[in-house]
């Protein structure tokens, strides 16, 4: 072999060996992803971020969507940071480019785009997809928005006192949805109590709602420390007006009733506090 040829062969190795690391396993991918939430609030952006790059350099196919759509589900837990999500964003962007999915039941967007929709519509991220799917799913998100402004309940609460939402106009009104079952909700139940303590006097009201079994939910409540007014939802019908798909999930309306800020899964007491700027609610 001559020397240019060694040359150029030492070269193509060095070149190929980075893209032969690069490539990470499904089954490694799997593995971390059911860690995820066992790591530190600390260590878990850099996690999913590092998980976002692993996917992406999967070869295009439906695990790859499937990896990327199941890590998606998870970074909007708690508050991972703008990068965290921008990351996951584009890894489910990648794959659906890379493996488009036809049209679901009754010509409805597949799961990937309802998440990735949402991921733009409610966190602040950016996406430039060209697909019709990706684009039906906004408009979806758009709608079930408009619903929410026009939905009004009344519920009872445990102690069968009944509330209603469209008499509290006046009131800053947070519509949060959860479950004894659900961890995300009742990680985030401390916070919503500190935040109902501290802007009660200024008119907050928090109605928890679930549509859980009332003796189970009061069984479970009697021992926290929880302040805000539980409402039950029987048969979840309150649910379905706010197009509530998972939990936990939040709602915020101003004094008018309108509806200024949402959240689609887990946050954190400073999440809350951004969302309660929309507000005219002072610190």
């Amino acid at each position: 072999m001559t020397l240019i040829h060694r040359t150029l062969l030492a070269a193509a190795v060095l070149l190929a060996a980075p893209l032969l690391h690069a490539q990470a396993s499904e089954s490694a991918i799997n593995k971390q992803l059911g860690n995820l939430r066992s790591l530190s609030a600390d260590k878990r952006p850099a996690a999913t971020v590092k998980l976002a790059a692993d996917i992406r350099t999967l070869p295009a196919g439906a695990s790859k969507v499937n990896l990327a759509y199941a890590l998606a589900n998870l970074v909007t837990e708690g508050d991972q940071g703008a990068d965290a999500r921008q990351a996951v964003a584009d890894a489910l962007s990648q794959a659906l480019a890379q493996s488009p999915m036809p049209a679901g039941k009754n010509g409805q967007p597949p799961a990937p785009y309802m998440e990735l929709a949402s991921l733009v519509r409610y966190e602040d991220i950016t996406e430039t997809l060209d697909d019709p799917q990706f684009a039906k799913a906004g408009q979806i998100l758009a709608a079930n928005d408009d619903d929410v402004q026009k939905a009004d309940f009344t519920l009872k609460d445990l102690h069968n006192k009944k509330v209603t939402l469209s008499e509290l106009k006046g009131k800053i009104v947070v519509v949060s949805f959860w479950a004894t079952w659900c961890p995300p909700c009742r990680a985030e139940m401390p916070d919503l109590d500190i935040i109902y303590t501290h802007f009660q006097s200024q008119g907050l009201v928090i109605l928890s709602i679930t549509s859980e079994d009332p003796f189970k939910v009061a069984s479970t409540v009697n021992t926290w420390d929880y302040h805000p007014p539980i409402l039950l939802d029987t048969g979840g019908k309150v649910a379905k007006q706010f197009h509530v798909e998972g939990i936990p999930r939040t709602f915020v309306f101003n004094r008018e009733g309108k509806l200024v800020a949402q959240a689609i899964d887990q946050c954190t007491q400073q999440q809350f506090f951004k969302m309660l700027t929309k507000t005219d609610l002072h610190p």
